[in-house]
């Protein structure tokens, strides 16, 4: 590495270049004239960009300079490795002592990934210097100096031979077949057991909780063998936080799962809380390897790096420019190392691709995805052992170890749907029951809470313009130049070979979906021009929805109206649409008969390639047909005979970026828990439900648990469930206190933006902003950088910064004076222990969003006593993120007045609530900093 090279890192609103500090414009000026050193050069330009509000030809022209970027290195000598992407993230990550500062850290980090290079025992040594040998010829600004220190690992290396060493998807390693778990045993594990072992895995050195190991023993409800087919064994456990309620289930669920040889699916909410669960694992099983076998993340398929797909992508991305041959490199290097190939919230560094954004930080643009790549598994594009890269596929290994694993760690998401199609299909084999022979039979949900809207989710229909689109796609594949794809045909043409029967039903299939929207739908729908049956039924409907909506309605980003009264000509619409549907839906299923017909009567005559494409197909005909395209015509059918007081359906346009991209009709349950009772809840053997936050807490009702039964579906059961809670052994009254803020316009962003400044300012960083809607964060964001910047309070903000959430957090919570703004997926389930929180404000009361839907479930669910348990929900998960650990200290501070007493019992008993203008709420926040400091 050049010893002459400028180091360039953030200091407040601007830069420090060279050891000089200097103002945004002049460091945007400098970067573009020169390659300096550098820690994550998009992330840092974009952000002396919004600083110094420079046009973007002068963003553009600092991000085109050829830097040499740390994060970069790290990723390419590192990969599947977590850090953050600050210099003192990627120092700890690499267990070096950090510099006096950020420019001698920054250093000192190349140093070290360069001398890790040099080493005789660095991984893959040959064909780490064939990707740097690459990139070289695109003129990558470490390409260099990567070769020397590799060189000097190897002298005796011949790079003339070198290919580019980018084709991963030949060299990871095929998985085997294992012939599967024999069937599992239902032996019990008593609570004493549980609680042995659970004080075992805490070791001498950790703290013994009473109510964690009574919370141990408790699950062990779940475990119990069932007595009859009626009726299973199902514990709802509200564990308050800091119980160590995670260890508390995982301890007898792998105990009983070892004991039994079964698997035990543990469910979460978002794909962040699966890796916090999966890094707590490591407390069961210390043995990375013996872990690597037992414990196995599940996603869905779309969350999964394709290597078909990465071939073809990479195709393109090698021959585009330099920074997309990189941007291959980087990728490719990742596949190569990674555990289980999960490119959405598993090992891949996500802020890469953020590395290659060329986006402002006005968040109006989309920045590059793996999905947006399409690098992940597109749904229903697989060809399953048709693949070339079949015996390497990360999803099929996937599967695979959930055979074998002791716990599986999936997502509320995967699990419901799941269900919901094995349910309505009644399919006997599924990806699940193959990774779960006999069928998910224990299954533990934590964040129980959010069970009502996954399975809102999951049991939902949707006849949109957008979904209608894709099934078209997926039966005829792409239709427009340049669009990549497979289509029905090429999926399984040649297997039909001479059946006649088979390539009739296949042409009637290609005929019908004539009927569904084709590319440059949206052109024609919006112009009312329509094409097609689903065309015209969604013109009307949009013009439905443009007639009767209440524009401000909704979150701002879907306008809708009632579907009845029909305007005219839409039920005549419906019926033709409904009619099309049928004529797609009957060939759709007798083509996944014959196929299924030609297993049984060639069945010595395949080979297992042709039997596992022929499989994978008539499976997804099955669900296509007669799931979603089923559930379409029932949709139809009501919208024309009867309305089925179950439902709720309504119209929208959805908006996305100030354009329109989708129109239609939806339905949801009233009560999405009924069909997951029945689906869900009475098939497994056992389930455990917990919380931290099952129960509300209406007044005057001490131990209620009426709102916690209707939430995950328990009420739905014809036999009654156990309960059991236990509170959190923090002492709030002490830690804590709650401000609600009386003296304030919270329709008024400047007032709002100057309470967030003043109050974060009090506080001196630690402070975390939650939003109701992203637009009133953004309106925020922009008056807070500069004032904090000045105060040396570096500022992250969702829905703003070009990183993803996860990302965000992490580097919210590796900085003690850092602060952050998120709206609801930071609100819920996000851990940063310590003094990097200590101050929560939220912009308003977190009502309910006035929707269609929400006003059924309000009319039904008991009216204004559904919306204040909304409310309480919500006001528990926001004040669960400030004390997570004993010592801990912090404010929850509420800056609009409405927030009436009936709300208060959201909060720990006991805990102060304060009702203070802004003046006095910012004076006590600063009090508690003043007294923080005067006791360290």
């Amino acid at each position: 590495m050049d010893s002459t090279l400028r180091t360039a890192v953030a200091s407040g609103m601007g830069a420090v270049i060279g050891g000089e500090p200097m103002e945004p414009a002049h460091a945007l000026a400098e970067l573009a004239a020169r390659p300096h050193l550098i820690c994550h050069s998009a992330f840092f330009i974009e952000r002396l960009g919004v600083a110094s509000q420079a046009p973007r030809a002068a963003v553009r022209a600092a991000r085109e300079q050829r830097h040499f970027d740390v994060a970069e290195l790290f990723a390419f000598v590192c990969p599947a490795r977590f850090a953050t992407p600050t210099p003192t993230g990627f120092a700890r990550s690499l267990a070096i002592d950090e510099g006096a500062d950020d420019e001698e850290t920054v250093r000192l980090i190349a140093e070290d990934l360069l001398n890790r290079l040099a080493s005789k025992h660095y991984p893959l040594l040959r064909e780490t210097a064939e990707n740097a040998t690459f990139l070289a010829r695109a003129k990558w600004p470490w390409a260099e100096s990567v070769m020397r220190a590799l060189m000097t690992a190897n002298p005796k290396m011949d790079i003339g031979s070198f290919a580019t060493g980018l084709n991963a998807w030949d060299r990871i390693e095929e998985w085997e077949e294992d012939g599967g778990r024999a069937p599992g045993r239902q032996d019990a594990i008593a609570a004493e057991e549980a609680q042995r072992f659970l004080r075992e895995v805490l070791g001498s050195d950790s703290e013994q909780r009473a109510s964690q190991a009574a919370y141990a023993g408790a699950a062990t409800f779940a475990f119990q063998p069932r007595q009859s087919k009626e009726i299973n064994n199902i514990l709802l456990a509200e564990a308050g936080t800091g119980l160590g309620k995670t260890l508390g289930y995982l301890a007898p669920s792998y105990l009983w799962a070892r004991k039994n040889n079964a698997p035990v699916w543990v469910s979460t909410y978002t794909k962040n809380l699966q890796r916090q669960l999966d890094q707590e694992t490591a407390r069961l099983i210390e043995d990375p390897e013996e872990r690597q076998g037992r414990i196995v993340i599940r996603k869905g398929r779309e969350n999964y790096v394709c290597l078909l797909n990465m071939q073809e992508v990479f195709g393109r991305l090698t021959s585009a420019n330099p920074r997309t041959a990189l941007l291959a490199a980087l990728i490719s290097r990742w596949a190569r190392f990674t555990r289980d190939g999960d490119m959405v919230g598993g090992d891949f560094p996500s802020w890469i691709l953020s590395l290659f954004n060329d986006l402002s930080l006005d968040g109006e643009s989309r920045g590059v995805t793996a999905q947006s790549l399409g690098l992940t598994d597109r749904r229903g594009e697989c060809i399953y052992s048709a693949c070339p890269h079949y015996r390497r596929c990360f999803i099929e290994r996937s599967v695979r170890a959930g055979r074998n694993a002791s716990i599986v760690i999936a997502n509320h998401a995967l699990v419901l749907h799941q269900a919901a199609v094995d349910h309505a299909l009644g399919i006997a084999i599924t990806e699940e029951e193959e990774a779960a022979p006999g069928g998910i039979r224990r299954i533990v949900f934590d964040e129980g809470h959010h069970l009502f809207d996954a399975a809102d989710s999951a049991f939902s229909g949707h006849l949109t313009a957008l979904e209608t689109a894709e099934l078209r796609r997926w039966i005829r594949g792409p239709e427009a130049e340049r669009r990549r794809g497979r289509g029905l045909s090429d999926r399984i043409g040649d297997l039909l070979g001479e059946d006649e029967n088979g390539e009739k039903l296949l042409q009637q299939v290609l005929r019908a979906a004539l009927a569904l929207p084709g590319p440059g739908w949206t052109r024609r729908v919006q112009a009312g021009q329509p094409e097609g049956l689903a065309e015209n039924f969604l013109s009307l409907v949009r013009q439905q929805v443009l007639a009767r909506a209440e524009q401000n309605a909704g979150s701002g980003h879907t306008i809708e109206t009632d579907c009845l009264p029909l305007i005219d000509g839409l039920a005549d619409a419906a019926e033709e649409l409904m009619g099309a549907l049928l004529d797609l839906k009957k060939p759709m299923s007798g083509l996944a008969n014959a196929l299924a017909k030609k297993l049984d009567e060639q069945a010595e005559e395949l080979s297992t390639h042709d039997r596992g494409r022929i499989e994978a197909v008539s499976r997804s005909l099955k669900r296509r047909g007669e799931l979603m395209v089923g559930s379409w015509v029932d949709m139809l059918k009501r919208l024309l005979e009867e309305k089925n007081p179950l439902f709720v359906e309504w119209f929208d346009i959805a908006q996305a970026f100030g354009k329109e991209h989708d129109v239609g009709l939806h339905s949801h349950w009233l009560d999405p828990t009924e069909p997951m009772a029945l689906a869900v809840l009475r098939q497994a053997d056992g389930i455990v439900i917990t919380s931290a936050t099952l129960k509300d807490r209406p007044p005057d009702v001490p131990d209620d648990w009426a709102n916690a039964e209707m939430r995950t579906g328990a009420v739905h059961l014809p036999y009654p469930v156990k309960r059991e809670s236990w509170d959190s052994p923090f002492d709030y009254p002490d830690a804590s206190r709650v401000i609600v803020v009386t003296d304030m316009n919270r329709e008024d962003m400047d007032q709002v933006a100057s309470a967030y400044r003043e109050l974060f300012l009090a506080a001196g960083g630690g402070g975390l902003g939650l939003f109701t809607a992203i637009s009133r964060l953004r309106a925020v964001h922009k008056r807070l950088v500069k004032p904090l910047a000045d105060a040396g309070l570096p500022l992250y903000a969702q829905h703003v910064d070009p990183m993803d959430t996860g990302t965000l957090v992490d580097m919210f919570r590796a900085e003690r004076d850092a602060c952050l703004l998120g709206t609801d997926a930071v609100r819920d389930g996000v851990d940063v222990p310590g003094d990097s929180l200590r101050l929560i404000v939220l912009d308003r009361v977190p009502w309910g969003t006035p929707t269609i839907l929400e006003r059924a479930r309000k009319e039904a669910f008991g009216g204004n006593a559904y919306t204040d348990m909304v409310v309480r929900l919500r006001l528990r998960q926001a004040f669960g993120r400030l004390i997570r650990r004993a010592g801990d200290r912090g404010h929850f501070v509420v800056l609009d007045p409405r927030l009436a007493s009936r709300f208060l019992t959201a909060f720990p008993p006991g805990v102060t609530v304060s009702r203070l203008g802004l003046v006095d709420a910012i004076e006590a926040v600063r009090a508690q900093l003043d007294k923080s400091r005067s006791s360290t």
